[in-house]
């Protein structure tokens, strides 16, 4: 088996989740590669691209996944070494990462491949469609026109909650196809021993103990509702502000500088942590362990990486009822629901939180339960295409 995804050089949370699924699928005995795709695209049109490059996470496939990093943008030679890396492998299946149209021609192009060396393709959606990438529309153009190319030679997919799966099946016409809906494992890479040194693990916080810090970290996009937190947070009367911090850990996308702009001109700004740019896993480690809970207010969300990690250290979690949140924390019991873009609400869930300072709650989910699930999926996609 071979999972495609983005490797570190232009890390996110689908580069984390393609390390995870390879080491979870290799403990499950399954015989698994990786394949990296390494220069998404030109370094100028990325919105993170003064951090490419630099190395942000020590998380990698481990020495029992063979691993081809990776496949640049322009194919030549990268794209004739990962087909030779894929001749050597032979993959009985390919896992292609599904997340923005950048990558579309290369996913051809190694869908092709595959398929001529009679590997079964299985996409794993983590967005139907970047949100950056709908608002260009000859970008979303292509995006569609490749994608369905993709698609067309798809033997099935997988997602992440039921909800994804009916938009799927509905934005891209493949309705008709094997499908599965996975169990997310845990972000818990930075709690691991050998992937930080015991004196990287500190708690970091400017927040005085006796506050409840509350955190919000991921890339600071317009979907993330960083704003709608930030007026919150302003709620609060000044009476009772004194007993709350606000830490902001994020690196600001598509010019979205508004939360940025709210926080620099807020009245409580004295009581805001604003670190605007991508950290490294132990600084993220350091930002977790010093949070007594974690406020993720989005206004659309389809798989929430910051929520897995949250989950992972068991910390508090304020979340909007939003596509596949709620499916994703199911069982998880520290985590409070709130509606779309109610900032009324959001300041009484952030009332809630002092009383649940110091309660940890345990993931629902393994990456164990994740290998397993997509290996029954396997099964039946291969016992269903035998008896076709």
């Amino acid at each position: 088996m071979t999972v495609v995804g983005s490797g570190t050089r232009f890390l996110s949370g689908i580069s984390i989740y393609t390390l995870h699924l390879a080491r979870a699928l290799a403990d499950a005995g399954v015989r698994t590669s990786v394949v990296t795709l390494r220069q998404l695209l030109p370094t100028f049109l990325y919105p993170g691209k003064r951090r490419v490059g630099t190395p942000l996470t020590d998380l990698a496939a481990g020495p029992r996944v063979p691993t081809f990093d990776g496949i640049d943008w322009w194919w030549i030679p990268s794209l004739i070494r990962a087909a030779a890396f894929l001749a050597r492998e032979r993959p009985r299946v390919l896992i292609l990462q599904w997340w923005t149209g950048t990558v579309l021609h290369t996913h051809l192009a190694l869908t092709i491949l595959a398929r001529a060396l009679g590997a079964r393709v299985v996409i794993e959606f983590h967005e139907v469609q970047d949100t950056g990438e709908i608002r260009l529309p000859l970008v979303a153009r292509y995006a569609r026109l490749v994608g369905l190319l993709v698609l067309r030679m798809a033997h099935g997919f997988t997602v992440h909650s039921e909800s994804d799966r009916q938009l799927v099946g509905r934005h891209w016409g493949v309705g008709h196809l094997p499908s599965a809906v996975l169990p997310h494992g845990p972000y818990d890479h930075y709690q691991q021993d050998g992937v930080l040194d015991e004196a990287d693990r500190q708690p970091i916080r400017e927040a005085p103990e006796d506050v409840t810090n509350v955190l919000f970290f991921g890339v600071i996009r317009p979907y993330k509702g960083l704003e709608d937190l930030v007026a919150a947070f302003e709620r609060l009367g000044p009476d009772e502000v004194g007993g709350y911090w606000l830490t902001v850990v994020g690196e600001t996308w598509e010019g979205h500088t508004l939360p940025g702009e709210m926080i620099a001109r807020s009245p409580y700004r004295d009581r805001i942590t604003f670190v605007n740019r991508y950290v490294h896993d132990a600084e993220l480690d350091g930002y977790l362990r010093g949070a007594d809970a974690v406020v993720l207010p989005y206004r659309r969300s389809s798989m929430s990486g910051p929520l897995h990690v949250a989950m992972g250290y068991g910390l508090p979690i304020v979340m909007t009822e939003t596509g596949g949140n709620p499916e994703n924390a199911e069982g998880y019991d520290g985590v409070r629901l709130m509606p779309v873009g109610d900032v009324a609400v959001l300041t009484e869930r952030l009332r809630e939180l002092p009383g649940l300072r110091g309660q940890r709650f345990e993931h629902p989910r393994s990456w164990t339960s994740t290998a397993e699930a997509y290996l029954r999926f396997l099964d039946r996609m291969e016992q269903d295409a035998s008896g076709a």
